[in-house]
């Protein structure tokens, strides 16, 4: 694990003490993933209001998409890339992965008897973040070590599924799955429809993310971009297997983004997808190249029906991310103003 890790991990803990201001009225309690990855009939992206944004994403799609055109773009060179947290889904009171880590410390407690008195660990499993930051940075960095690594890839991952087809957003009661953005689920398909290829860039563990994102994205595991660690080829019970590592393999942030996507894509986006500052070199590198181009932030300022925050917030900086869009006339989508809705209705969730 790496220092910056830590201060990152240490950063995202303390926002658990803090409360979201204003935080969102919950909405009804999902029992199943969304199931709209899928391309929806009639009119793309109904759940956008009419207005300026909506326009800008469908005038860029066609534009793209029109052979003949000065501004068309092949069909292999059609790449979007999206961050994750704030972007697909919510990410308060703090990245969900973050509440996973929480969640298995609680899971493995019973057959750990030393932890009702070794922190962080005691004070994890008495809900007590004081006790877990008094830690400091490395005791943070033992809870992620003892969570994510020592085990097979394999056996992560069916951790991750239990969790994530169980476990509820704090606030919303919501399964973790159903705090995934209507509208972006749209905006995912339509994409598609039109011969894009979607990529998940995130500064979230690669490996966390791949169980999942295809069911409820659309997105194959091999098209995901993410942070990730080290892995070392073993061999148990005379079977090859992969283990993962407590060392850093690469942080997919800031400026990590386009280094992940060169090395994972190999391929520069014609459209990139974010919502804080740590998504703004993606959005730089994508909007870099020749061509026609496609920049767009989320703003999280629906109070009522998400979560409002920007400039000031502690863990999901909107800041530099804002001022560079204003200059560079990149689309922001007001969750307020341009989404009729925000998390998928109970109905349109597949069993």
């Amino acid at each position: 694990m790496s220092i910056r890790i830590g201060v990152v991990v240490l950063t995202l803990v303390a926002g658990l003490g803090c409360s979201t201001s204003p935080s969102p009225s919950a909405p009804a309690a999902g029992t199943s993933p969304p199931a709209a990855a899928t391309a929806t009939a009639g009119a793309p992206l109904p759940s956008w209001n009419e207005g300026a944004t909506r326009k800008s994403i469908v005038d860029f799609v066609e534009r793209v998409t029109r052979e003949g055109g000065s501004d068309f773009v092949p069909a292999p060179e059609r790449i979007a890339v999206f961050d994750n947290d704030g972007t697909l889904w919510a990410e308060k009171p703090v990245p969900f992965q973050l509440l996973f880590a929480f969640d298995r410390v609680k899971a493995l407690a019973p057959q750990h008897p030393e932890w009702k008195t070794k922190e962080p660990y005691a004070s994890l499993i008495k809900g007590d973040m004081a006790g877990v930051l008094a830690s400091g940075e490395k005791g943070v960095l033992s809870i992620i070590a003892t969570t994510h690594t020592g085990m097979t890839t394999e056996e992560f991952s069916a951790q991750v599924r239990d969790w994530i087809t169980s476990a509820k957003h704090p606030t919303t009661g919501r399964l973790f799955t159903g705090m995934v953005y209507q509208p972006m689920l749209e905006l995912l398909a339509y994409l598609r429809a039109n011969g894009f290829k979607t990529f998940i860039v995130s500064g979230g563990g690669v490996e966390f993310m791949r169980p999942w994102a295809e069911r409820v994205y659309g997105i194959p595991p091999e098209q995901v971009v993410g942070s990730s660690g080290k892995l070392k080829l073993d061999v148990r019970n005379g079977m090859p297997v992969l283990i993962k590592l407590p060392e850093i393999d690469l942080i997919d942030d800031n400026e990590g983004k386009p280094v992940g996507i060169q090395r994972q894509i190999g391929r520069r986006p014609i459209a990139a997808f974010g919502n804080s500052d740590g998504d703004m070199q993606m959005l730089e590198w994508a909007s870099a190249g020749l061509g026609a181009r496609f920049a767009l932030f989320v703003h999280h300022d629906d109070a009522a029906r998400e979560f409002a925050y920007d400039r000031a917030d502690k863990l999901q900086q909107f800041n530099r991310g804002w001022d560079e869009a204003v200059a560079k006339g990149w689309t922001v989508v007001s969750m307020k103003n341009d989404w009729k809705t925000v998390f998928p209705p109970d109905g349109s969730q597949a069993k």
